[in-house]
């Protein structure tokens, strides 16, 4: 499986102004070779380097860093063109691509292969190309888990990302995946908002301190909007960035947590298919920012990746009526749930906690759905 392991160069001050200028460069030319592509319909990387090449050598730019640009065009244009397909709800970017050629940001990242960027692990240092030569001796740090994934499993392209004055370098890694455990049963995972994930087994992991947070940072932003200043500008990308990475960081832990304990029972994970939600539900006013900053989807992705990488089963099962049904007696009915915490079946009297009871239909959800995939062809 394909993971990404990112590290952190140390550069020079000279050594950052040449990294700097490269980027800026790599980028215009790029800017340069969209409106080309846009302009006669290009869409082949081959006939799209016929065109500017030549153009982009002339400009300073490297054979092989010309067409790692090129490359990155074309795969912009190709991602435009799936995300329009599949219909994007969230494709502003892509509408507007459809209509004027995409726009290369002039400190966007930019790819290196083999032959521009080498890594030198026992010194840890890295030599990569730019526009002002070739540069030698460039510290990184990285953790030492980090550091043995690269050095057993990189593969592939390496990005130069410049990211609030922090120089990075993003590598691509080829991971073996592990041998998948038929699973003896199923963890039944319901994810909400109040708590960001409920098991069958009745471990909560709740959203309350990450919707403080979050309502902190929506006050601070209020305060810098009212500026409309550049520094205030500046100071709100940075907070932007600090919520995401602590919203990241807590699906990272869940995620973690849960898959440690699928794998230490020998269990699968099971999770409810909310693909379309924000569509299907009209919250009210007062929800729709805390309904669409709402993780959800980064957590299963999360969990996901990481099961996969312990050699543990995750299923998605249909999400309808998991908060509703008993799972004793069936019984389907809203007033089965009259408050958002609590639960009591109409028909059989049982009650407890409506995310516990929601964990539980999706294990058996799962169970019902696993069986007959693994049950053998009857003979003839």
């Amino acid at each position: 499986m394909k993971i990404v392991v990112q590290v952190r160069l140390l550069p020079s001050a000279e050594q950052a102004t040449a990294l700097t200028a490269t980027l800026r460069a790599c980028n215009a030319a790029a800017d340069r070779a969209s409106r080309v592509a846009f302009e006669q319909n290009v869409h082949s990387r081959n006939d799209l380097q016929k065109l500017v090449y030549g153009e982009m050598r002339s400009s300073g730019l490297g054979a092989q860093a010309a067409v790692r640009t090129v490359k990155k065009v074309v795969d912009a244009y190709s991602s435009v063109r799936a995300s329009v397909r599949t219909g994007n709800p969230h494709g502003v970017r892509q509408v507007n691509a459809r209509s004027k050629p995409i726009r290369f940001r002039e400190y966007a990242a930019q790819p290196f292969d083999d032959r521009m960027l080498s890594w030198q692990y026992n010194a840890g240092t890295v030599s990569i190309w730019t526009v002002v030569g070739r540069l030698k001796g460039i510290r990184f740090a990285a953790h030492s888990h980090q550091l043995a994934t690269l050095v057993s499993h990189r593969q592939g392209e390496s990005d130069l990302v410049l990211r609030d004055g922090k120089w990075l370098l993003i590598a691509t890694c080829d991971v073996p995946e592990p041998t998948m455990v038929e699973p003896r049963d199923w963890i039944g995972v319901d994810r909400g908002i109040v708590n960001l994930a409920t098991t069958s087994d009745g471990q909560n992991f709740q959203g309350r301190r990450l919707q403080r947070y979050r309502r902190w940072h929506a006050r601070k932003r209020a305060e810098l909007k009212v500026k409309r200043t550049k520094s205030a500008t500046r100071r709100l990308h940075r907070r932007g960035r600090r919520e995401h990475r602590h919203a990241t960081n807590v699906n990272h832990t869940i995620a973690k947590k849960l898959v440690a304990v699928a794998q230490r029972t020998g269990r699968g994970i099971a999770l409810e298919d909310l693909g379309g939600i924000r569509d299907r539900v009209r919250p009210r006013r007062d929800q729709r920012a805390t309904h669409s900053s709402w993780p959800f989807h980064q957590l299963g992705a999360f969990i996901e990746y990481k099961a996969r990488r312990a050699g543990v089963r995750v299923i998605v099962v249909d999400a309808r009526h998991t908060s509703q049904m008993c799972p004793r007696c069936g019984h389907t009915a809203r007033n089965n749930r009259r408050d958002r915490d609590r639960f009591r079946c109409r028909r059989c009297g049982l009650a407890g906690p409506a995310d516990h009871v929601a964990g539980i239909n999706v294990r058996n959800r799962a169970r019902s759905a696993w069986v007959p995939v693994n049950v053998p062809e009857p003979s003839a």
